[in-house]
């Protein structure tokens, strides 16, 4: 399908953002000023506000000049924080004041603390803010699972290019749906494709293990900011990020303990682990910084995008019970603890947008297993059994019958995990649960990692699955295609929210056109 063209919504960056052919890493030269090779980046953009990262190579004061053109004519300075060891010298700052519905150019510069006349080159980068009006419309593109399964940084497959398709959508933004790194996957220089070539992967010293320390942890986020492709993009395209198990460990929940004979691990508090990747995640992102004992910097928010659309972004790693076999019949903890639901529940009843999507970093009917601890037990929410709610499907089941009852309209499921593209309609007629109404989730990734076989569903809540892509086989390397994102556009006229599912280039495999003021449909 001919992507069409979006005249008026803005124009594109220019000069450093022009897309090349070739695979460029960051230079990494010390001179006597500091630099910003690892790019920039902007983040949870609203109508008046947004927040934009940079990393230094060395201590200094962090600048941000915005314009209305890329001309810079006109700019307005914002002084920044101090980047240093401490934050592995990346800094990032909320812009406030900003004019809703606007193009924004940016650029960053860092200046030598102790002789601010020694500057950087500035890093540009651009965004829009929300509209207030609603005929502006919203489109914005989804997927994750980044560098999964050591499917790393290739040159010669051309590197993250999936990126490029996405920027040309010219998106308001990207939700980038968890397992944003892989930080318990190591990279190795080659990896062996079934044609018996080789698959050959940037490779660095941290990403050589496990992440286990905070510099290990650190160095597995940086890694995806070697590929000028991601770095671009970033430039381009705002984020709202949330996280998923691949931070951290494969199919970790609180409170877990590592096998002792998982050798790889020397440190085996689980909750060690995720304390030292929330903090990376919290350096490496624009997002606010986690502050204890208050609700900032705290994963799961609702991003409100104008009078069409609020994004609530769940967790539903941080606050989860234990994985097993899913066969509670009482189970108030579930998989987002009890006061994200409440707060879930209270935010979904409270927004007047026309649309609600729920970014949840897992699916709801598709059944992910997890036998990391050599026992049949439940990773995602699903548990196999086609019959009344059990386990974390009774917290899944509160949600949807408060869905009904308090008649919110324009919900839908976003979420990516399990390595393949599909979209999934669910009808009380058809469940063992019916106090609900139907709704439709819709599933995209990997961006480049391992594809995998479509996951079974379970009947609980009256799934079909519409549309799927998978591969027959197990971790499919991105050289042999099944690598995915999504699509939403919401028009300003009509209302009409539209998803399209992709491949790596671009191509459309699937498209449903929902109708807004419905409960469900």
């Amino acid at each position: 399908m001919a992507i069409r063209p979006l005249p008026g919504r803005r124009s594109l960056l220019k000069g450093s953002l022009a897309v090349s052919a070739g695979l460029t890493l960051p230079a990494f030269t010390r001179s006597g000023r500091p630099s910003a090779e690892w790019g920039v980046q902007a983040g949870d953009v609203t109508r008046d506000s947004a927040l934009v990262w940079v990393r230094s190579d060395r201590p200094a004061r962090m600048i941000v000049e915005t314009s209305a053109t890329e001309s810079f004519r006109t700019v307005r300075r914002v002084r920044g924080p101090l980047t240093g060891p401490g934050g592995d010298f990346t800094g990032t700052i909320r812009l406030r004041g900003l004019p809703p519905g606007e193009q924004i150019h940016y650029r960053v510069l860092l200046t030598d603390p102790d002789d601010p006349r020694r500057m950087s080159a500035p890093v540009a980068g651009t965004f829009r803010t929300v509209a207030d009006r609603r005929r502006d419309g919203v489109r914005f593109v989804w997927s994750g699972d980044l560098a999964g399964q050591g499917w790393g940084i290739s040159p010669a497959f051309g590197g993250y290019r999936i990126f490029d398709a996405m920027a040309r959508l010219d998106p308001d933004f990207f939700l980038f749906s968890g397992d944003t790194v892989y930080a318990d996957g190591p990279i190795a220089a080659t990896a062996e494709l079934p044609d018996g070539s080789l698959w050959r992967n940037i490779t660095t010293e941290e990403k050589s293990k496990v992440a286990e320390t905070l510099a290990e942890f650190r160095g597995a986020f940086r890694y995806n900011l070697l590929d000028e492709h991601l770095r671009r993009f970033n430039a381009q395209v705002p984020s709202i990020v949330q996280w998923d198990d691949h931070e951290v460990r494969n199919n970790w929940y609180p409170g877990q303990r590592i096998a002792d004979t998982d050798t790889r691990y020397t440190e085996k508090s689980v909750d060690v682990l995720a304390a030292r990747a929330r903090r990376a995640f919290g350096e490496y992102f624009p997002v606010s910084t986690p502050r204890p004992g208050t609700r900032e910097g705290r994963i799961h928010r609702v991003v409100r995008q104008g009078p069409l659309l609020d994004v609530f972004v769940l967790d539903m790693r941080t606050y989860r019970n234990a994985n097993s076999p899913g066969d509670q019949t009482v189970d108030p903890q579930g998989i987002l603890g009890r006061e994200q639901l409440e707060w879930l529940k209270r935010e979904l009843a409270r927004s007047r947008a026309v649309w609600k999507v729920i970014a949840a970093d897992m699916p709801v009917g598709l059944v992910v297993p997890d036998t990391t601890e050599g026992r049949p037990h439940v990773e995602a929410v699903a548990q196999g059994d086609p019959g009344v709610p059990l386990g974390r499907e009774l917290q899944i089941a509160e949600l949807l019958r408060f869905v009904k009852h308090r008649r919110i309209t324009g919900t839908v499921w976003l979420t990516a995990d399990v390595h393949h593209t599909s979209a999934q309609h669910y009808r009380p007629e058809r469940a063992a649960f019916g106090d609900f109404e139907p709704f439709w989730e819709f599933v995209s990734g990997p961006l480049n990692a391992g594809a995998f076989p479509a996951s079974d569903l379970d009947g609980t809540f009256g799934p079909e699955r519409v549309f799927v892509k998978a591969p027959a086989t197990a971790n499919v390397s991105p050289a042999g295609g099944y690598q995915f994102f999504g699509e939403v556009d919401i028009d300003g006229g009509s209302g009409e929210l539209t998803v399209q599912l992709r491949e790596m280039d671009g191509t459309v495999l699937f498209r449903k056109t929902l109708q807004p003021g419905l409960v469900g449909q």
